[in-house]
C-alpha cells in the first residue's frame, strides 16, 4: 500500500493497519503527559517488547487487561513499573508470564466479558512505582458526570502517533440509558458495561485492557470492541468490574493454589 494511501486509511479507520508487526489495539485522544510513576499500578501487555495493550496490577501477581488482547499464539509478557517505554528507568521490569485466563464467555465478535486476568511468573517488586490499586467490589453504577482516569500507551493521533511516554485523560461517566440510546451504541451496553463521553477525548483499542479509575478504584477496563475514538455519539465502553467480582476471586485463588 502507498504511503498517502496508507494515510487516508488510517485517517478514516483510526487504527493503525499499515504493517504486519503487533500493532497497539486503542489510544488516548485529546490527553496529555502523565505524571512520572504516579499510577504505580499501570502496565504494558506486550508481545515481542511491543505494546499492545494496557493492563492495571490488581495483585502482586496479577494483572487485569481485556480478552481481546491476547491475539494468536504468540508469548505474552507485561512491563510495570514504567514511565517511558523505552528509556531505562530504575523501577521498570519485565515479567513473563505463567498463566493467561480469558473470561469463558468473551468471543471475537463481541466486546461482552472483555477481561483477561495474567498470571505473572513471580510476584511483582512492589515499590513506589509499581503498586496494586483497589478494584471495585460493590456492584453499583458510578453515578452520572463522575470523572474518572484513563491512561495508556495507546497511539495519540488518528496518523497512528505512538507515545513512548504514558498518557492520561478524564472523562467524565456516561449514564447508560443515553448511551443506549439509537444515535449512540443502540441499546449493545449491559448490565455488565459502563460508558464515558468521547467529545475529541477519549480511550480507545493500545489503551484497551487499561483501567478507567474513579475515585482511586478501578471501576472498569477498556474494551476491544472497534469504534471511531473521539466520536462524541460513540462513548467509549468499558467492562464493569464489580460484575465480575467472583469469577476474578476464582481465578486468582485458582492460581495461589496451583
Amino acid at each position: 500500500m502507498r504511503s498517502a494511501e496508507c494515510m487516508a486509511v488510517l485517517v478514516l479507520l483510526g487504527a493503525a493497519v499499515c504493517g504486519k508487526s503487533a500493532q497497539p489495539r486503542g489510544r488516548i485522544l485529546g490527553g496529555r503527559e502523565a505524571q512520572a510513576h504516579a499510577r504505580p499500578y499501570m502496565a504494558s501487555v506486550q508481545v515481542d517488547g511491543r505494546h499492545v495493550c494496557g493492563g492495571v496490577l490488581v495483585a502482586e501477581q496479577w494483572v487485569l487487561s481485556a480478552a481481546h488482547c491476547l491475539d494468536g499464539d504468540s508469548p505474552v509478557q507485561v512491563l510495570l513499573g514504567a514511565h517511558s517505554l523505552s528509556r531505562p528507568e530504575p523501577s521498570k521490569r519485565r515479567y513473563d508470564v505463567r498463566r493467561a485466563v480469558p473470561h469463558p464467555d468473551s468471543r471475537p465478535d463481541t466486546t461482552e466479558h472483555d477481561l483477561l486476568l495474567l498470571q505473572l511468573s513471580e510476584k511483582a517488586a512492589l515499590g513506589p512505582a509499581v503498586r496494586p490499586v483497589p478494584w471495585q467490589r460493590e456492584d453499583r453504577d458510578v453515578a452520572p458526570g463522575t470523572l474518572c482516569d484513563v491512561a495508556g500507551w495507546g497511539v495519540v493521533t488518528h496518523a497512528g502517533r505512538r507515545p513512548d511516554l504514558l498518557q492520561h485523560v478524564l472523562l467524565p461517566v456516561m449514564d447508560r440509558d443515553t448511551c443506549n440510546r439509537r444515535t449512540y451504541h443502540d441499546g449493545a451496553i449491559t448490565a455488565r458495561m459502563m460508558c464515558a463521553e468521547s467529545n475529541r477525548k477519549d480511550s480507545c483499542k493500545g489503551d484497551s485492557g487499561g483501567p478507567l479509575v474513579c475515585g482511586g478504584v478501578v471501576e472498569g477496563v477498556v474494551t476491544s470492541g472497534s469504534r471511531v475514538c473521539g466520536n462524541r455519539k460513540k462513548p467509549g465502553i468499558y467492562t464493569r468490574v464489580a460484575s465480575y467480582v467472583s469469577w476474578m476471586d476464582r481465578v486468582m485463588a485458582e492460581g495461589a493454589a496451583a
